[in-house]
């Protein structure tokens, strides 16, 4: 025998006759077409598909076969010849595709003469079709607080500056003017304080307090 190697198929010649090689990838489910020609400028002739590859004569298991016009035997109905005969199209389409449909095919026409038989051997891979895992999602932000915590976007933090404003009337007056100025002071912070803080509080006791510091005095003049 002698080998040929091509830049796309492998050129096999045995026993005279040149089986070509190749390879068609199909998925399942699909319809996959095995390609097949022939020249036919010196006729229409017969042909078979086989599920092997092809031997001295003939097709090892045949599936399908034509005499070149129709189809004159038919292993099942998922293998068919939907080219044009009459041009010489004999490709092979496996319809329904199934993992189990993968394996070596034979396409053989019948020239006439010693060894002129055209052959051509076909791999067929059926795999399963490819499925992304991958399950679409949707992004959304959305702020959460925790149990107890107040949100800073949904609240406003007010300032209560009234709490340091009763502290200067706690501070003890030296002199009865001051005490009036301090009684004068808070009682123009309370003007600007909020009503529910309720400023008044701090301005009965400064007065208390302030009342009781003058009549400690007034005791301590008449005492000395």
């Amino acid at each position: 025998p002698l080998a040929l190697l091509c830049s796309i198929t492998v050129c096999i010649l045995s026993t005279g006759s040149t089986a070509l090689e190749s390879v068609v990838i199909g998925e399942v489910g699909q319809d996959v077409t095995v390609p097949c020609r022939y020249s036919v400028r010196n006729g229409i002739t017969s042909m078979c598909w086989g599920r092997d590859r092809c031997p001295n004569s003939k097709c090892s298991r045949p599936i399908i076969w034509t005499d070149g016009w129709k189809v004159t035997e038919q292993h099942s109905s998922r293998y068919q010849l939907k080219g044009d005969l009459w041009s010489g199209d004999v490709s092979l389409t496996i319809v329904d595709a199934r993992e189990e449909d993968s394996g070596t095919y034979c396409c053989r026409v019948e020239i006439p003469g010693w060894f002129n038989d055209q052959l051509m051997n076909h791999k067929v891979v059926v795999m399963k079709a490819r499925i992304s895992t991958a399950s679409p999602h949707t992004h959304t932000s959305e702020q959460t607080s925790a149990p107890g915590s107040t949100s800073e976007s949904s609240s406003t933090v007010i300032s209560d500056s009234a709490s340091e404003a009763p502290h200067t009337a706690s501070t003890p007056c030296s002199d009865p003017s001051d005490c009036l100025d301090v009684a004068a002071n808070l009682q123009n912070t309370s003007v600007s304080l909020p009503s529910q803080h309720h400023p008044e509080h701090g301005l009965y006791i400064g007065i208390g307090t302030c009342t009781a510091l003058l009549l400690i005095l007034i005791l301590a003049l008449f005492l000395t």
